[in-house]
């Protein structure tokens, strides 16, 4: 059956699977949808949006014809609005909280705010201009969403902004972390280039502490925004992962996104380690390059995995086996160090851990083995300790501190936003509060130095 399959399935369908799977709205249906809206005064769809767009009056806009101002609302707000659209969770955001839950169904914030946005990149649209040169330096490290975001409100309030990014394209999570046939990379690329049209300059392939020293970036720059994210999955800490077959699932979504396509998939059987959202695209892509069968092992249950919702029901669609309470133990391979198997244990629920959810603790006896062809690893992501460390900032295991207000560090030059400032109980690292909170670092620069120049 596995030959079979993998003679009926050609690399060009591999290509056709990883195109986006839900298409926009019609012309039609985005009018029609818009006009259901109530536009509602002190609207509760603009209080549940991390970065507070009007929804209201985006909305108002499509229905009245003015598709140019709808994208400028959305995107003023959010930076990445075009990305938010296809990847926030809106049922648990701005379509949570629609007035009309309680009668019908809640508009289609997403649906709509993709419909204006993608009007505007098909119609390539300048949204916005750079504001009067103030004679200020910043320099951001990391280009996602965070550092986009910071980048963009600054050059609209007239500061001099390099963004350094390590990768050859900037975009970050939205350019190479969530799957194309949820977010093409042609999204995030419109997003970036709004930001460039801005003179913002964006150096990429550029990785600070080795292209360019930490000492050289202090030295040039007024202000430094640190929005670097997250790094790579952490090991298993279990015999065999170095095994041929075992991936990293960040890197095997960025190979994915970047085209990288190959057959070894077809006909396998793939096992998926860990439950968040990247486990889900690990999964997913894992079916779309033409897997047999796709299990995700979980050590916990399922009220504790913290994929989204739409994400977990989507990976169901697709197929996606689901083992509960389960844990590795070895990874197994054959004599030529190729993966063939997984021994796995069963786990059982004990005390609440810091974050609430139960610890989990092994069944001795147990174990058993499940046989695979390839182990996709999910379990979290490293943080960029060196990096952190050669500026010197307080942090706690990777997550940096900051001043709850300004998000300034313990160095006063050094400000940080995004998933570098997630984790341990701080904050929720999703797309859209990673954007909101570059907006609020750029404010809080410019608060700074409108202070200064008045004391002055």
């Amino acid at each position: 059956m596995a030959n079979d399959k993998m003679q009926r399935i050609s690399l060009s369908n591999l290509e056709k699977n990883f195109l986006e799977v839900e298409s926009g709205l019609t012309n039609r249906e985005a009018v029609e949808e818009s006009n259901r809206c109530l536009y509602c005064y002190d609207a509760p769809c603009i209080k549940a949006c991390p970065t507070g767009i009007d929804i209201p009056t985006f909305i108002k806009k499509i229905a009245s014809g003015n598709l140019l101002g709808s994208a400028k609302t959305i995107m003023s707000s959010n930076p990445v609005g075009a990305s938010c659209s296809r990847v926030c969770p809106t049922e648990e955001l701005c379509e949570g909280a629609c007035v009309l839950n309680h009668s019908t169904k809640p508009i289609m914030i997403g649906n709509l705010q993709r419909y204006a946005t993608d009007w505007a990149m098909v119609n390539n649209q300048t949204l916005f201009q750079p504001g009067q040169a103030n004679g200020r330096t910043v320099a951001v490290i990391g280009g996602g969403p965070a550092g986009l975001s910071a980048a963009r409100e600054l050059a609209r309030l007239g500061y001099e902004v390099t963004i350094f990014e390590g990768s050859e394209k900037a975009g970050g999570l939205n350019t190479y972390g969530i799957v194309s046939f949820r977010l093409p990379q042609r999204i995030s690329f419109w997003e970036v280039e709004q930001v460039e049209k801005l003179n913002v300059d964006i150096r990429t392939n550029t990785l600070v502490g080795k292209d360019i020293s930490v000492e050289e970036i202090t030295e040039n720059f007024d202000y430094i925004i640190l929005a670097v994210g997250m790094a790579h999955v952490p090991n298993l800490g279990v015999e065999g992962e170095n095994l041929e077959g075992v991936y990293d699932a960040i890197e095997f979504v960025k190979a994915t996104k970047s085209g990288q396509l190959s057959e070894d998939f077809v006909g396998k059987r793939i096992v998926v380690i860990g439950a968040g959202n990247t486990a889900i695209d690990g999964a997913t892509c894992s079916v779309r390059l033409g897997a047999e069968n796709v299990k995700i092992l979980y050590r916990r249950t399922e009220e504790e995995m913290t994929a989204y919702d739409f994400e977990y029901e989507f990976a169901k669609q697709d197929g996606v086996e689901f083992r509960w309470l389960t844990a590795p133990k070895k990874i197994i391979g054959d004599e030529t160090g190729r993966v063939t198997g997984i021994e796995c244990i069963k786990m059982e629920l004990g005390e609440p851990e810091k974050d609430g959810r139960r610890r989990p603790t092994a069944i001795e006896g147990s174990e058993h083995v499940l046989p695979v062809d390839a182990v996709v690893k999910a379990i979290g992501q490293t943080r960029h300790l060196k990096l952190i460390e050669e500026f010197g900032i307080e942090h706690n295991g990777g997550v940096v501190k900051v001043d709850s207000e300004t998000l300034q560090t313990s160095n006063p030059k050094v400000f940080a936003c995004g998933d570098v400032v997630f984790g341990k109980g701080n904050g929720d690292a999703m797309v859209v509060t990673a954007a909101q909170q570059g907006k609020d670092v750029a404010y809080a620069i410019h608060k700074q130095f409108s202070f200064v120049g008045m004391s002055n």
